[in-house]
């Protein structure tokens, strides 16, 4: 009979598939649907071919389809209907469809099958599968979300850190075996934290998403662009030499450069930094070629941002920020760790005039105890200043501190002085002071006895939080000293601002003072100045007594150096 397109009057989008070979049974069918109040658009097909045409051109609701037909089954309705929408509902409606044939029928995916004598029960079957088929629907459609998602970035639809990880794995094993050289591209977006303290978050992931988008532009349809971080990309191209990686870097950076983000009538412009790093047979993980490229972009913020860093071996500032990333896992497992692994020495100073004979003075210093060893600050300060790790050892040092005063018995007694140095990012810490207070109440320790050390850098650096940070624990009767005082001549001026009670003079012209006239002055002008200002000094990197007499002969209050007493673990033993 061909094919015939029947069309009602309908307010719902119900679009129903009818195969039958007989025009009479299908308008029957039809007719009966119609009486029962069901209102859809119907095509009635009646061969394998325009079946195929009416799945792949037009979407569908439900198939009825007849059981036996010219040259083929409702079996081959139901393998047509999977191949191209396997959430589509199939009911057999027929009049020689045998028992046997019909469970068949069930089990290759036909929902129901119903008798054409008995079509009553085809309006409650038809509502039944639709609402099936919606829950089928719904339910692949959370799976393939769910999917997406585990892959992929949910703010910029890139790839996700943990995807873009895989992928880079196993491109390295590939590289192993075939030889071919491929490059990876580290983005860090350089302005990105101005557009969110000024206008909020919401600005920053619409910035994010604005920007990815463009980015995506310039990446090749074969290479993995990933969102690897807050305001971090990583972009993984393959087969491609270290020349063309960079060009696509610098386009790259090019085109972030004259981007404009619009936001609120606001208008901001941003840049990239971008470190690049080798993926050869010579690179064993991903982890390695990773923290490559993330150390030549911190090179490239570091020379001045908006620019491309290869990653290379031999860089001494590279070598230096690989150095200061590896203290940083350790220091946090440190820090994280039940096991206590910072260890207190002490080292006593000497009073050289009057008023600082028989007074007791000592410094507490710091030190790590890793793989059996104890490591010295110089090694993992740089790394915890860089990453912001210093308040946190600063508060675990000092309640080492007043733990250790309180063993020895003392407490904190008048005319003893402990003192605990504080890195310059603890001055702007606002519970600092609050957490010093309450510790000190804990331990029984005395304010006066406690002496703050803070290097003069950064006291300039942020004079007026370090003068109020100053005064609030000098008012509980702690005391504070100026350390390393000296590195900049134009920092005597800040002598008046300051509340401190102790100068200590910076051992780098102690330690030649007697070799080089200009550092013996820097010396004779520092104590001078600081005694001006009702200072004591304290003279540090004191090597022999040659230098401990010259020191006297100045006038310094205090020496302290090797040449006096050698850093000492605890117990503090008072002399």
């Amino acid at each position: 009979m061909g094919e015939t397109r029947l069309q009602m009057e309908t307010s719902l989008s119900l679009r129903i598939l009818v195969v039958e070979d007989s025009e009479d049974d299908a308008m029957l069918l039809i007719r009966s649907l119609r009486k029962g109040g069901l209102e859809a658009e119907f095509r009635v097909v009646d061969s394998e071919a325009s079946i195929q045409e009416a799945l792949h051109h037009d979407n569908w609701d439900i198939i009825i389809t007849d059981h036996v037909l010219p040259g083929f089954s409702s079996f081959s309705v139901l393998q047509l209907a999977r191949q191209v929408c396997p959430d589509l509902p199939v009911i057999i409606v027929s009049g020689l469809i045998g028992e046997e044939e019909a469970v068949r029928a069930m089990k290759g995916g036909a929902q129901d099958y119903i008798m054409k004598g008995n079509t009553a029960r085809l309006i409650p079957a038809i509502q039944r599968e639709l609402q099936e088929a919606r829950v089928r629907r719904e339910k692949r459609t959370a799976e393939s979300t769910l999917e997406h998602l585990a892959y992929h970035d949910s703010l910029t639809g890139l790839v996700n850190r943990r995807e873009f990880e895989r992928r880079l794995s196993l491109t390295i094993e590939e590289t192993h075996s075939t030889g071919e050289n491929h490059a990876l591209l580290f983005l860090d977006l350089d302005q990105f934290k101005v557009v969110n303290d000024t206008c909020g978050h919401f600005a920053g992931d619409e910035l994010l998403k604005q920007l990815s988008a463009h980015m995506k532009r310039f990446i090749r349809t074969d290479d993995t662009f990933a969102r690897v971080g807050g305001d971090e990309f990583g972009i993984l191209l393959r087969g491609c030499d270290l020349l063309h990686a960079r060009d696509i870097a610098e386009k790259l950076c090019e085109e972030v450069r004259e981007f404009r983000f619009i936001w609120q009538e606001k208008m901001f412009s941003v840049s990239l930094s971008v470190g690049m790093a080798e993926i050869s047979r010579k690179t064993r993980s991903s982890g390695e070629v990773l923290s490559q490229a993330d150390l030549a972009c911190y090179a490239a913020k570091d020379r001045g941002r908006d620019n491309v860093q290869l990653f290379q071996a031999t860089d001494q500032d590279m070598r230096r920020r690989k150095s200061d990333m590896d203290w940083f896992g350790r220091l946090q497992e440190a820090l994280r760790s039940d096991v206590n692994h910072f260890v207190l020495y002490y080292q006593q100073m000497l009073g050289l005039a009057s008023k600082g004979r028989g007074s007791f003075h000592t410094e507490f210093l710091l030190r790590l105890e890793y793989d059996g060893s104890l490591i010295p600050p110089g090694a993992f300060i740089p790394g915890a200043e860089r990453f912001g790790l210093m308040p946190r050892i600063d508060r675990r040092v000092i309640e080492l501190a007043f733990e250790a005063i309180k063993a020895s018995g003392s407490s904190g007694e008048s005319g003893n002085t402990y003192f605990i140095n504080l890195s310059g990012s603890s001055l702007s810490d606002e519970g600092l002071y609050r957490y010093i207070r309450d510790k000190a109440g804990e331990h029984g320790i005395l304010p006066s006895s406690i002496c703050f050390e803070i290097t003069e850098t950064s006291a300039i650096s942020n004079l007026n939080e370090t003068i109020g940070f100053i005064e609030k624990l000098r008012a509980d009767g702690f005391k504070f000293a100026l350390d390393d005082f000296g590195s900049g001549m134009s920092s005597f001026s800040y002598l008046k601002a300051l509340p401190i009670d102790y100068l200590k003079i910076d051992g780098g012209f102690v330690r030649n003072m007697l070799e080089d006239p200009v550092d013996y002055g820097i010396v004779d002008a520092c104590n001078r100045i600081a005694h001006a200002a009702g200072l004591e000094t304290i003279a540090e990197f004191v090597e022999n007594d040659s230098i401990k007499d010259a020191l006297v002969d100045l006038g310094v209050d205090y020496a302290q150096g090797y040449g006096i007493r050698k850093p000492m673990p605890l117990p503090i033993v008072e002399r």
